[in-house]
Order: structure tokens, then C-alpha cells, then sequence
């Protein structure tokens, strides 16, 4: 009885282990400013990162605050110690002023969610 309780309890223990696992995005930089820019531009930026974690990570989705924002990721799992990229397309036109958008992503990460930024000065057009 003693031998099979410890088997159950070594089970359970090395399986909490294992789930306790997580991926971990590091990112170089978690903003980036564009240069000032006349309205009608396209945008692009790609953000590169690091899975630091000790898990495979794997991002589920995006969520941007307007259409306006198209986001590119990987869609296979990044083993630890792997990099990716995800690259932010702006669409300037119908924009002035300064012009501030997160990028939401959702993963395996202690949170569930991480976040980089975009910023930008938009003139109109003449």
C-alpha cells in the first residue's frame, strides 16, 4: 500500500512539473517609434523576440484596436531558446496626429497575454 501511494505521489508531483512549464516572450525592444510621416504611408515594423521560457511557445492570436493594424506571427511553435518575428503593418491613410496602437498577443505566457506598441506622427496631406 506504502509503495503504491509513493508511486501515486511521485506521479502527481513530477506531472505539476511539467504543466507548471511556460513559454516567455523577450522582446529587443517593446516600442517602436516610426519617424514623422505624411498621411497615406504604409507602415511596416518587425519586432523580434526571444522564447526564453521552458516551454514551446505558441501565440493563439492578435487584437489590435482598429483594422487599420494587420499583424503577422508565427504560426508553429518556438522551442525554448528560439526566435520569431512579428511584423505590424500601419495603414496611415484617414490618420493625423500622433497615432499610438498595441498589439495584444495571446500565448502560453505566465499572463496569457503580452503586448508591443507602435507610435507615429502623421501630417495631413497638402
Amino acid at each position: 500500500m506504502l509503495k503504491s501511494t509513493l508511486i501515486i505521489i511521485c506521479t502527481f508531483l513530477s506531472s505539476a512539473t511539467v504543466f507548471g512549464q511556460l513559454a516567455e516572450l523577450s522582446f529587443d525592444r517593446k516600442v517602436h517609434k516610426f519617424d514623422t510621416v505624411t498621411e497615406g504611408t504604409p507602415l511596416s515594423h518587425t519586432f523580434t523576440f526571444t522564447n526564453t521560457g521552458d516551454a514551446p511557445l505558441i501565440i493563439t492570436k492578435y487584437q489590435v484596436e482598429c483594422s487599420c493594424t494587420k499583424v503577422t506571427f508565427p504560426k508553429a511553435p518556438i522551442s525554448p531558446g528560439g526566435t520569431g518575428e512579428i511584423t505590424v503593418d500601419f495603414d496611415t491613410t484617414e490618420k493625423s496626429g500622433w497615432q499610438y496602437r498595441k498589439i495584444r498577443l495571446y500565448a502560453n505566457v505566465k499572463k496569457g497575454i503580452d503586448e508591443v506598441e507602435i507610435r507615429v506622427k502623421i501630417n495631413e496631406k497638402e
